[in-house]
C-alpha cells in the first residue's frame, strides 16, 4: 500500500507561477510570432533547475534539481510562416523522495534521464513557449521496506524502466544569451535559467 501525501503545496506553486507568467506574456505579446528567423541564434542552452515530481513512480512527492541541455536541429522549425525553432533535448535530474512507499520510516533517490524534441513558438519579444515529446527513463535507490512488526511489504515501486514524459514550458528573455525557464508536464515541474551561448 502506498501512502498518498496531499500535493496541495505543489499545486500552489504551480497555480501562483502560471498566475504570475500569465499577465506578464500576455501584455508583452506582439507580432513577433509572425516574424520568421527573429529569435536568438544559439548553439546549445544548458539549465540548470529545481524540480518537483509527482511522478506516480515511486508514489510520493520528490523534489531535487538537475540540468537540462538542448541542440538546435531546426532554426525556422517545422511551420515556415511563423517564428518557430525545433532543438533535441536532453538532461539529468536527481530527486529525493521523504516519504515511504508503504509506510513507516524510509525514502528514496531517483535518476531521472530525459530526452524529448523541443519545439520552441516565440510568440513576443521576451517570451516563448515550447512543448516537449519524449521519454524519460529512471532508476531508483529505495531504502529497504521498514520492518513494522507486521506482515512483510507487499510489492513496491518501480526501480528501473522507461516511460513516456510530455512537457509544455514558457520562456522570460532576461537577454539574448539568458532565459528565466518553467516547464511542467510528466514527471515533474521545473523552474530554473537557460543560457544560450
Amino acid at each position: 500500500m502506498r501512502r498518498n501525501r496531499p500535493y496541495s503545496s505543489a499545486a500552489f506553486l504551480l497555480a501562483l507561477l502560471v498566475g504570475l507568467l500569465l499577465p506578464s506574456a500576455a501584455r508583452a505579446a506582439d507580432d513577433t510570432i509572425k516574424r520568421v528567423g527573429d529569435h536568438p541564434a544559439y548553439n546549445f542552452e544548458i539549465e540548470p533547475h529545481v524540480l518537483v515530481s509527482w511522478d506516480g513512480i515511486y508514489g510520493d512527492v520528490g523534489f531535487g534539481a538537475g540540468v537540462r541541455a538542448a541542440i538546435p536541429i531546426v532554426d525556422n522549425g517545422f511551420i515556415p510562416n511563423i517564428n518557430n525553432s525545433v532543438a533535441i533535448g536532453f538532461g539529468l535530474d536527481f530527486l529525493h523522495y521523504d516519504g515511504c512507499w508503504y509506510g513507516g520510516d524510509c525514502s528514496a533517490n531517483y535518476i531521472f534521464i530525459p530526452v524529448v524534441l523541443q519545439w520552441n513558438f516565440y510568440v513576443a519579444k521576451r517570451w516563448s513557449v515550447f512543448g516537449e515529446p519524449g521519454l524519460f527513463f529512471f532508476h531508483g535507490f529505495i531504502a529497504d521496506c521498514p520492518n513494522n512488526g507486521g506482515p512483510r511489504c507487499p510489492g513496491g515501486p518501480r526501480v528501473t524502466s522507461v516511460d513516456p514524459a510530455f512537457y509544455v514550458g514558457a520562456r522570460y528573455y532576461i537577454n539574448d544569451k539568458m532565459t528565466l525557464t518553467m516547464r511542467v508536464g510528466f514527471p515533474s515541474f521545473s523552474v530554473g535559467l537557460s543560457f544560450l551561448p
